[in-house]
Formats: structure tokens, sequence, C-alpha cells
């Protein structure tokens, strides 16, 4: 069972997040919140896997506590999806800074939505059909400031190829077509790759494969 907490100061769209949600098999809607603090008094208190937060909210943003979450141990497992009405490069890099896993605007379909929940609790980024992957590319750039190839001293040579992909934005699928390797298979280096490098999912992975120079240069 994926579990969601919900974080927006307008109970009408927690509303409609939560009936969406609770509808879906192996999702359900364990905390609501309007405001940050509030959000993360409800995740130390309740086992959360995914949150849905606003941007713009009292209390703390969702910047503010896609920050606090990434910063906490004891809420390593929590993945963070920004949902905004503002579609904007400087959002999408703030979200990448602050630790999220996901990017989505609020008009969103609800199978992306849907979709979106599924594949941040497996450990995909995702970010709405509307941010295109070179913005995501853009915003990871932006956070290098020297390349550092001893980020990747612990990985393998086929792992350091998954790695270039996933930085790529493919998925696990892709990987594996282009590897000729099975998807289970792809997906297994990639979950070894971020144990190696300590990364929470695959957006912290975009992130050193620029920082280490390895694409972008």
């Amino acid at each position: 069972m994926i579990r969601v907490a919900l974080a927006d100061d307008h109970q009408l769209v927690r509303a409609g997040f939560r009936a969406l949600l609770d509808s879906e098999p192996g999702i359900e809607v364990v905390a609501e919140a309007s405001g940050g603090q509030e959000l993360l008094r409800a995740l130390r208190e309740t086992p959360v896997d995914v949150a849905l937060v606003d941007i713009r909210m009292p209390d703390g943003d969702g910047l503010w506590a896609a920050e606090q979450i990434a910063a906490d141990p004891a809420l390593a497992g929590v993945r963070v999806v920004i949902v905004t009405t503002f579609e904007l490069d400087e959002y999408v890099v703030r979200a990448v800074l602050a630790g999220a896993s996901g990017f989505l605007v609020k008009d969103t379909e609800p199978a992306e939505l849907i979709r979106a929940v599924r594949a941040v609790a497996d450990g995909d980024a995702l970010l709405s059909p509307g941010v295109t992957r070179t913005l995501l590319d853009r915003a990871a750039a932006g956070l290098r400031q020297a390349p550092d190839p001893r980020l990747l001293q612990t990985l393998t040579e086929r792992e350091v190829d998954v790695l270039r992909l996933v930085a790529e934005g493919l998925t696990n699928d892709e990987i594996g077509a282009r590897l000729y390797l099975s998807p289970l298979t792809a997906k297994t280096h990639v979950s070894r790759i971020m144990q190696k490098l300590s990364a929470r999912d695959r957006v912290r992975l975009v992130i050193i494969a620029y920082e280490s120079g390895l694409v972008g240069s």
C-alpha cells in the first residue's frame, strides 16, 4: 500500500486529491495538512511514502517543507512531489535543490497524478508532461560548480553507463533496451547506484551525474 500525505491550504483541493487517490487500489491518503509545519508534524506521527505538497502555503511553504524532509533522517523514506499552478523554471530548480522527487502542475490529468504517485513511490523522478527533460537538465546543470569525477569512484563501468542514461531521463525500460538488459536488471542497477551514491531518488542521481562531470560538461 502506498501511503500518501496531502499538503495544500485549500481544503477543496485536498478533498479532490483524496477522493481521486483513495479510489485507486494500492493507494491510501493517510494524512492532510494546510501548511508546512503541520505537514512535518503529520509525517513524524504517521508513516508516509509520498507527500503531495503545494508550493505556496502559510506556515512553511512547499519548498521549505521539502528541504526539512530531505534533511531529516527519520523521514528518509518520504518522497516529495511539488504540486503547483506555476510551471516556471525557477520553481523546478528550487524544487530540485530542495530535494523534491517530482514536480506537477495542478491541471495535470487525473491519470497522470496517479502515475506520479506510483512512479515516485517506486523511486523514479517525475515531472509533469509540460516540464521537459531539458528543463531538468538545466536545473541540475545549474547546481554544478566544478566537475568532481571522484563521486563515481565506487561505480562499475556498467553502472556508470546506466547513470549516464538516467541523467538523460530514460526510464528503466528504455535503459534496458539501450544496453540490452531486461527492465528488471536495469532497475537493479539503478537501485545499486542509489545505494552506492547515497541518493534518495533519480533526481539526485541526475544532479550527481552533473556534479561529477559525467554529463553536461
